[in-house]
């Protein structure tokens, strides 16, 4: 095989009380990538559609993801990468995740698949360096294996997979506004209280224990974030009004995708997902925002040839 087509998911990372340890992948919405395998060495970016971004393979985190994985093969050719973007720069939804984790999959997937999942994390998270300035795994991490992820570790790096309850849904609106990430890094503390950790402690198991046992109310009452959210959702107009109409519509619960702007929701089942997208939609129409709604399933798969 000398050519392959992919999606690659969006992702939720944070998602509440797991800061930089928590992600998860969506089902319905992603990027597609086209990546060949040429004679001639190293990694170029042919093609790239849906955003303007650069195409320099050293400016790119599909071309640094790649050049990663490539130092690490003794394959002694290279490859062609297209990429088709599907997910906004800077929503908030993992669009430079999913660059990344679909130069190495598809890379790895051409040469045999030498690498193991946890070693395109790797890969990957060089990806996220270039985007951010930090080697956050909570992105691809659930990008490259599907479903939720948990990043118990990242020296050394150890990736647990979590099942997702069968009626988990969720909705994510994303106003069209752009927060980079690298930027909502910086208004961060590096200190927290101790009470502070401890309740963030306390939701993070509770969420995890949650999506175990399929206890939809567990998950519901464990999705507060004491830490992250209070600083960050300034960054975002007309946030506290949709986590509000998010909770009396029915959602479990509500919080900052990433590093934003885009919120998400989850809800048990369809029905509530979507009558929680009406509800988002409501708040944004009235601020004057333009905004995009996603409303999916959890993707249990991941990344996936097309």
């Amino acid at each position: 095989m000398k050519e392959i087509r992919v999606f690659c998911p969006a992702t939720i990372a944070n998602i509440s009380c797991g800061f930089d340890v928590l992600g998860v992948a969506l089902q319905s919405v992603g990027d597609e990538m086209i990546i060949q395998k040429v004679a001639q060495k190293g990694i170029r970016i042919t093609k790239l559609t849906g955003q303007n971004l650069p195409t320099e393979t050293h400016l790119n985190v599909a071309g640094v993801a790649g050049l990663a994985l490539l130092a690490e093969s003794d394959y002694e050719g290279g490859f062609e990468i297209e990429i088709h973007k599907k997910i906004k720069a800077g929503s908030g939804i993992g669009s430079s995740a999913a660059s990344s984790t679909g130069a190495v999959w598809a890379m790895n997937a051409l040469l045999g698949s030498p690498f193991s999942k946890l070693q395109l994390v790797k890969f990957a998270m060089e990806g996220e360096r270039l985007a951010s300035g930090v080697a956050h795994a909570d992105n691809v991490a659930p990008a490259l294996f599907g479903g939720f992820t948990l990043v118990r570790s990242y020296a050394p790096l150890d990736i647990v997979p979590i099942p997702s309850p069968p009626q988990l849904w969720a909705t994510v609106i994303h106003p069209q506004i752009e927060v980079r990430t690298s930027d909502s890094r910086k208004i961060l503390k590096t200190n927290i209280t101790l009470a502070d950790g401890i309740k963030q402690w306390g939701n993070l198991g509770g969420l995890v224990a949650g999506l175990f046992t399929e206890d939809y109310d567990l998950i519901g009452r464990s999705l507060i974030d004491h830490i992250v959210e209070p600083i960050r959702s300034i960054l975002i107009p007309g946030f506290d009004k949709v986590k509000s109409v998010s909770m009396e519509t029915g959602a479990l619960g509500c919080g900052i995708s990433g590093s934003g702007p885009s919120i998400f929701a989850f809800s048990k089942g369809e029905e509530n997902a979507r009558n929680v997208a009406r509800a988002m939609k409501e708040v944004y129409t009235k601020i004057g925002i333009d905004y995009d709604v996603h409303v999916s399933k959890v993707n249990v798969e991941g990344i996936r040839e097309i």
